[in-house]
C-alpha cells in the first residue's frame, strides 16, 4: 500500500510540539515507514505559534508537502492557522473537552486525559497516543518508543504509556480517509536523526578535536551535541564569550595542530569577518559552520533562508582562496564537513559550510551507515629535524602555493606566522616585490584547489526544462521535478553542493545546452543565479525566490514553475 500522509502539530510555544513530533517520528520509523518532518517555531520562549508538521510515507522522502491531512491543534488558535492547508477530506483532533458539530473535527481533552493518567505534563503523550490511533499505527510502538525515551524513570514512564494509552482509546474508532492497512512492523533501517547532529558526527569523522562557540540558532544544536559526546571521543568543546572568541579559539587550536570547527549563524558569521581575514592570511586551516537564517540584524532567528551565499565568498577584506560548500542533504552534510576539515588543511585555507534552518532542525530517517576513514591523512611536515632553527620558513614560495607546514614546539625549527603582510620567513614585510610574491603565492593554490570542486548532482539535465539550486533545498526540487515529469512536462534538475571555488567548467558542461532555466532559492535577489552568470556567462530564464523565512514546498514549486513556463 502506497502511503503519503502529512500530518501537522500545532500549539503555542512551550506545549511540548517538538516532543510530540519526535514520538510520532519514532513511531512511524517503528511501523516500517519513512518520515521527513520540519519544526516550525517562534523566538520567544512563551507564546505565539508553534508546529511540527511530519509527512509519513511507505518510501523515503526528503521535502514537506503542503495540504495537510491531518491536524492536531493543541489550542483553538491552531485552526485558523492552517486552516488553508487542510485537504478536502481532512481530519482534526482538537484539544477540548466540548463536542462540535464540524464532521471533520473531533474534540479529545489531552489536559484532562493527561491528568487521569497522573501528570498533566504527559499531554503530549496523550497527543502522540492519538495520532496512532487514527492513523492506525499499533499502539504497543509508542510503548516501545517510550521505554527507550524513559527507561530509567519509572513512574515517567508509567504515567506516559497510560496517557498515550488513553489518547489512543479515544479515536481509534475515528473514521479516517488515511487510516493505514494492517501492515509488517519490521521497524524501517537507519538512524532518526536531524541535520544538526549529522554535522556533528561528520566533524568526528574528520578528525576535529576542538569545536568552539557561541550559542546562536539554528547553529546552536551542532554544538550541544558535539558536546554531548565529549566524554566518549577525544573532543574538547568550549562555549566561548562571543563568536570573535570561539573563531580565534579555533585560529589557535588549528595553529597547534588540531582540527578545529565552529559553528554560528550570519549575524554571528558577520563578527567572524576579520578572523577569517586572519586565518586567510596566516594560511591556517579552520571550518566554519553558516546555519543560515533571514536577516539583516537579528531577522527571523528561527527562520530559515538561503541569503549568505555572496557576503560567504566574498566575506574579509581583499582577495583569499577559501573553500564554500552546501550539503543538499544529511548524507552530503555529514560527508562534507568532513572532507572540508580535510581540504581545509591539505590547501591551508579557511573552509566555510552553508547549512540552514531548515537543514539543522528537520528530521529524517537515514538509511546509509556513515563511513569513517580507517586513516586519516595529516598534511603536516613530520620530520622537522631536517631543517631546523632559523632555516625554516612558514610561507615559502612555492610552486603549488602551498608551504610545508610544521607545527609550533615541535622540534626545533622556529615557526612564524603573522597576521600582517609577511616575507617567506614569517617576519612582518611591507615590501612592495614581497606583497606580490605572497599574494600571487596564496592565490596559485585556487589552481589545484578547483580540481577538488566536484560536478553538481544531476538528474535529467538534457532536458528542456532544468531546474537549478544549491544547498537544502534539494530534495523539494527533485520531488518537484519527478512530478512534473509525471504531468509530462520533461524537465531536470543540477544542484550545486561544491560552491567555490565556482565549478564553472562543470556547470557549462551541464547548462550551456539551450534549456530553459529556473534557478530556485531562498533569497530576495537570485544570489545563486546571479553567481552563475558571473561565472560562467549563463543567464537564467525565470526565478522562484521565497524569502518569508518558510521552507519550500514542493506544490508551490511547481505551481510557480508552471506559471513561469505558461
Amino acid at each position: 500500500m502506497d502511503v503519503d500522509i502529512t500530518v501537522t502539530v500545532g500549539g503555542a510555544a512551550g506545549q511540548g510540539i517538538q516532543t510530540v513530533g519526535e514520538l510520532l517520528a519514532a513511531a512511524v520509523k517503528q511501523a516500517g515507514l519513512y518520515c521527513y518532518g520540519i519544526n516550525d517555531f517562534e523566538s520567544r520562549i512563551r507564546g505565539g505559534h508553534s508546529f511540527f508538521q511530519m509527512r509519513v510515507s511507505s518510501r523515503q522522502v526528503c521535502a514537506p508537502r503542503q495540504r495537510v491531512q491531518l491536524l492536531v491543534a493543541l489550542n483553538r488558535a491552531t485552526i485558523e492557522q492552517h486552516r488553508e492547508q487542510l485537504a478536502a477530506d481532512a481530519r482534526v483532533i482538537l484539544n477540548s473537552e466540548e463536542s462540535t458539530d464540524n464532521d471533520a473535527f473531533i474534540t479529545v481533552p489531552f489536559d484532562k486525559l493527561a491528568a487521569q493518567a497522573g501528570d498533566r505534563i504527559t499531554a503530549n503523550s496523550v497527543a502522540a497516543g492519538a495520532v496512532l490511533g487514527i492513523l492506525g499505527i499499533a499502539p504497543e510502538l509508542l510503548d516501545r518508543v517510550l521505554s527507550d525515551r524513559f527507561s530509567e524513570k519509572t513512574e515517567a514512564l508509567k504515567s506516559n504509556r497510560d496517557a498515550a494509552a488513553l489518547g489512543y482509546a479515544a479515536v481509534e474508532k475515528t473514521d479516517f480517509s488515511y487510516r493505514l492497512k494492517s501492515r509488517n512492523c519490521e521497524p524501517t533501517a537507519g538512524a532518526l536523526m536531524n541535520g544538526a547532529q549529522v554535522l556533528a558526527l561528520g566533524a568526528l569523522a574528520g578528525d576535529c578535536r576542538f569545536a568552539a562557540f557561541y550559542p546562536m540558532s539554528p547553529a546552536t544544536g551542532i554544538m550541544i551535541y558535539l558536546a554531548s559526546l565529549q566524554n566518549r571521543f577525544p573532543l574538547m568543546v568550549e562555549q566561548a564569550e562571543d563568536e570573535i572568541a570561539a573563531v580565534n579559539m579555533i585560529i589557535g587550536a588549528s595553529h597547534a595542530g588540531v582540527r578545529s570547527v565552529t559553528a554560528t549563524s550570519g549575524g554571528g558569521f558577520c563578527l567572524m569577518t576579520e578572523a577569517l581575514g586572519l586565518a586567510g592570511i596566516s594560511e591556517t586551516p579552520i571550518v566554519i559552520i553558516n546555519a543560515q537564517r533571514p536577516g539583516p540584524a537579528t531577522g527571523l532567528p528561527t527562520r530559515t533562508a538561503q541569503g549568505d551565499l555572496l557576503f560567504t565568498i566574498h566575506a574579509a577584506q581583499d582577495d583569499f582562496p577559501r573553500f564554500v560548500f552546501a550539503p543538499g542533504s544529511f548524507e552530503e552534510g555529514y560527508e562534507c564537513i568532513s572532507r572540508a576539515l580535510t581540504l581545509s588543511e591539505q590547501y591551508q585555507v579557511p573552509a566555510i559550510i552553508l547549512v540552514d534552518q531548515l537543514f539543522n532542525d528537520s528530521l529524517g530517517i537515514v538509511e546509509e551507515r556513515f563511513a569513517v576513514a580507517d586513516r586519516i591523512e595529516r598534511y603536516l611536515e613530520t620530520d622537522p629535524e631536517a631543517e631546523s632553527g632559523y632555516d625554516y620558513c612558514r610561507y615559502e614560495n612555492s610552486i603549488s602555493g602551498i608551504s610545508s607546514r610544521r607545527l609550533p614546539c615541535r622540534g626545533q625549527s622556529l615557526v612564524r606566522v603573522s597576521g600582517d603582510e609577511h616575507s617567506p620567513d614569517g617576519h612582518m614585510s611591507e615590501s612592495a616585490e614581497g606583497r606580490v610574491e605572497m599574494v600571487d603565492k596564496r592565490a596559485r593554490k585556487s589552481d589545484s584547489m578547483i580540481d577538488e570542486v566536484r560536478t553538481p548532482c544531476t538528474r535529467n539535465p538534457s532536458a528542456p526544462l532544468v531546474l537549478v539550486g544549491w544547498g537544502s533545498t534539494k530534495g523539494v526540487l527533485q520531488e518537484a521535478c519527478t512530478l512534473l515529469n509525471a504531468e509530462g512536462i520533461d524537465s531536470g534538475h543540477v544542484h550545486f553542493i561544491d560552491i567555490w571555488p565556482f565549478p564553472a567548467l562543470k556547470a557549462e558542461a551541464l547548462l550551456g545546452r539551450g534549456q530553459q532555466i529556473i534557478c530556485v532559492e531562498q533569497n530576495s535577489t537570485g544570489q545563486f543565479a546571479r553567481l552563475l552568470r558571473q561565472e560562467t556567462g549563463i543567464p537564467v530564464d525565470g526565478h522562484v525566490l521565497k524569502y518569508d523565512g518558510r521552507p519550500f514546498f514542493t506544490d508551490e514549486i511547481i505551481m510557480q514553475v508552471k506559471q513561469l513556463i505558461g
